[in-house]
């Protein structure tokens, strides 16, 4: 590479980590605005910054490869952000912009970073957000339309047990876990469906139980839900299904004493599980001293802390580290690579762009006044932020890694399938109450108005 090419990407370092920092800036200053016309204006500014990063992140990649794929594969992926803007803009009537530009931010990432890592794994990780965006436009249809959808909790459970188990009977073991199919050639992770499914039961038989008695046979179920996932030994699914429906309960009854006997309970099954499962042993081991076994067990922790190391806070550059060196970095370790070449900085950057999104997630979750509702948007906050700090943590050593996959980063078919249905879930949840909110608002003004003219005849006569 030349003097000039150099020093285009050492520039670039500080031009796109400038960038970022604005954007998550404007991530949370935005929730200071009350007036529209100024939420606007940063939403506007977010997308400007989206676009501008992707384009010096594939200029970077194209001057690394020399390769006219990346330039062709940057035009497709322009292509998706805005055709995805626009689409979901006309179909997502009332959006939160804010959650809209934020999976957009993370996509055009895991895009990035795929392309620099593995180009045919980024392609078929590309395709299949594709697919997933085109299906996610109906949400809105189906959450608006089919009042029924809380109604069917029963179904929903005995679905999700179905599946789990059918996975557990006929599915293929990879990496010590028995949680994958194959369909058609094609290996999908049910597991990361079933948690949709489980949170639907989860919020429909909550919102209406009232007794102890059912929160006993409600708790049963779910308990099958984990009890499988542990037999497949797909761990760090089971630990997201529980952690979830515990603050669902807890939520849903406003009973603490339901809080901590999960958490003990939690404590209690995690000691089993490393009593019982010989690769949860390593992985812990690895956790606690991964530099007593760095050929081994040790090696995957090892090579992401030299990574995140490496990167310190300004980076290597895109396309400068040696990410490849970590086993899984694609799936499991991609923070972990982002770390490494767009920098500490950066990494942060996104770890406050997730924290955003949990807030408004958050919010939407208390504005519902429809309790199946309430608890579906509780339980898929929960699962997406409890699933961002189970990953991160693991890539940091700050917790053992359970292997699961990072929020719409990492690569994975089922797991951006089923991650862009939850946000769009959440989307259609927005769009409820931000129409309720308008009713309300039509209604005030007509009895406001009646009102007005009712003193202004009894002043008349």
């Amino acid at each position: 590479m030349s003097n000039l090419e150099n020093v285009m990407v050492e520039l670039s370092k500080y031009i796109v980590i400038t960038l970022m920092t604005i954007y998550t800036f404007f991530g949370f200053f935005v929730f200071q605005k009350k007036e529209r016309k100024g939420q606007e204006k940063i939403y506007w500014i977010q997308r400007i910054l989206i676009f501008s990063i992707h384009f010096i992140f594939s200029f970077l990649l194209y001057m690394d490869t020399k390769s006219m794929k990346v330039i062709g594969f940057y035009s497709y992926q322009v292509v998706f952000l805005v055709l995805t803007i626009i689409l979901y803009q006309f179909v997502y009537r009332n959006l939160s912009k804010l959650v809209l530009n934020h999976m957009l931010m993370l996509l055009s990432i895991s895009f990035i970073m795929l392309t620099r890592l593995n180009f045919d794994l980024a392609k078929k990780q590309f395709y299949i957000a594709t697919a997933s965006m085109v299906i996610c436009l109906f949400i809105p249809f189906v959450i608006e339309k089919f009042k029924m959808l809380s109604r069917l909790g029963i179904a929903y459970g005995i679905t999700g047990i179905g599946i789990l188990i059918l996975v557990l009977v006929f599915g293929k073991t990879i990496y010590g876990a028995t949680n994958w199919l194959e369909l058609f050639g094609i290996m999908i992770q049910p597991s990361e469906f079933v948690k949709i499914l489980f949170v639907f039961f989860a919020a429909s038989m909550l919102s209406k139980c009232s007794r102890f008695r059912q929160i006993v046979f409600i708790t049963i179920l779910a308990a099958l839900h984990v009890l499988i996932l542990v037999l497949e030994k797909d761990l760090g699914a089971a630990l997201i299904f529980f952690v979830t429906y515990i603050f669902m309960l807890y939520i849903a009854t406003s009973n603490a004493v339901y809080l901590f006997s999960g958490l003990i309970s939690g404590v209690i099954a995690a000691v089993t599980a490393y009593q019982l499962f010989d690769h949860v042993k390593i992985r812990v081991q690895a956790w606690s001293d991964p530099w007593s076994d760095i050929a081994s067990g040790g090696y995957q922790i090892a090579q992401s802390l030299f990574a995140i190391g490496t990167g310190g806070w300004f980076g290597m550059g895109l396309g400068k580290g040696l990410p490849n060196s970590i086993p899984v970095v694609e799936s499991d370790f991609i923070f972990s690579a982002v770390s490494e070449e767009m920098g500490g900085i950066f990494a942060l950057c996104i770890i406050l762009i997730y924290m955003s999104c949990f807030l408004t997630f958050l919010i939407i979750s208390m504005k519902m006044k429809n309790m199946f509702y309430k608890l579906t948007a509780l339980g898929f906050s929960v699962l997406y932020i409890f699933q961002v700090f189970l990953s991160i943590g693991g890539v940091t050593k700050l917790i053992p890694s359970t292997g699961v996959t990072l929020p719409m980063m990492s690569y994975g078919g089922s797991s951006i399938a089923s991650m862009m249905l939850i946000f769009s879930i959440l989307q259609g949840l927005y769009i409820l109450n931000q129409n309720e909110d308008e009713k309300v608002g039509k209604r005030k003004k007509i009895i406001t108005s009646g009102q007005r003219t009712r003193d202004s005849k009894a002043q008349g006569n």
